[in-house]
């Protein structure tokens, strides 16, 4: 079975060109299943054919023993769906066991967001006479701008952004490109801190590998998630906005205003690069409140 789950990531890098994370990701949920059905002996004759729908229950309610969350759950039984997809396909079983298991049900969550007067606030906090506050300002208006991924941020590069045409380069899940427009605040900030970036360099020796990486950290080399991160909760503090968030929160008040002032839900799936229009629907709960007034102002007897 370990040499299937091999083949099948070497797939999942090769031709779905996936993240080195998601990758890690896939393999280890892969590995704690086969190291389930060693320890439990379930795996008879080592033979992969052996695995039935009941044996898969069985591990959905280990899981369960375990404290895994239902989300976490879903996503363990995601990926061997995929794996079992894979080696039928291959020829390698003749019988999916994971056809129609069922498993546990996600209560969904409400994305949670900024409203625009916090967004404003963030956004202007960053100071504008020294080169990292310049450089953060630009992180908070691509990020909110365009509603790209943290990690779609950090791996742009100079030549990716297209200040002539208005445009920004991304690649998302899979390695697939899209191609997204910079409003006016965002190429502001940009264009400033592409300016500084180039005195910035001045004064730091740039690591040869990030000499094109759009974001520097102040020891030359491309700027982390991590580091985003930090530097977000760093001025959510200082701005006095009493709420813990994470940089794909701005991603969130991104395609919640954008369904808020009217924008489409196909639009913003394309916007936010999503293969699914179910996984876009979820925000559509604040145009509950934009309903409400159009009820108001347009229903005969209100």
């Amino acid at each position: 079975m370990k040499e299937h789950i091999n083949s099948y990531i070497s797939f999942l890098k090769n031709e779905k060109n996936y993240s080195n994370n998601t990758i890690i990701s896939y393999k280890n949920d892969l590995l704690q299943l086969l190291n389930y059905l060693k320890d439990y002996k379930i795996l008879k004759r080592n033979n992969i054919q052996y695995i039935d729908r009941s044996i898969m229950r069985k591990y959905i309610v280990y899981l369960k023993k375990c404290d895994y969350s239902t989300r976490s759950i879903c996503r363990k039984i995601s990926t061997i769906r995929s794996f079992f997809k894979f080696i039928s396909r291959e020829g390698i079983v003749n019988i999916n066991p994971t056809i129609n298991l069922i498993t546990p049900k996600i209560n969904k969550k409400l994305p949670y967001f900024l409203y625009l007067q916090e967004i404003n606030k963030l956004i202007e906090t960053p100071p504008q006479h020294t080169i990292f506050g310049i450089r953060d300002r630009a992180i908070l208006e691509l990020l909110y701008g365009t509603g790209m991924r943290v990690g779609e941020l950090v791996n742009l590069n100079i030549h990716d952004i297209d200040l002539y045409e208005k445009t920004v380069r991304v690649f998302g899940k899979g390695s697939k490109e899209r191609i997204l427009p910079l409003g006016n605040p965002s190429i502001k900030a940009t264009q400033e801190y592409l300016t500084n970036r180039n005195l910035f360099r001045k004064n730091i020796e740039v690591n040869k590998n990030d000499l094109n990486a759009l974001l520097l950290n102040r020891f030359g080399g491309r700027l982390s998630t991590r580091s985003i991160r930090r530097i977000i909760i760093k001025y959510m503090k200082i701005a006095g906005l009493n709420k813990k968030i994470s940089p794909h929160v701005l991603r969130h008040s991104f395609a919640t205003h954008l369904l808020g002032g009217g924008a489409d839900l196909r639009s913003v799936q394309e916007l936010l690069g999503h293969e699914s229009l179910s996984t876009t629907q979820i925000y559509t709960h604040i145009t509950k409140e934009r309903l409400k007034i159009i009820y108001e102002k347009s229903h005969p007897r209100t």
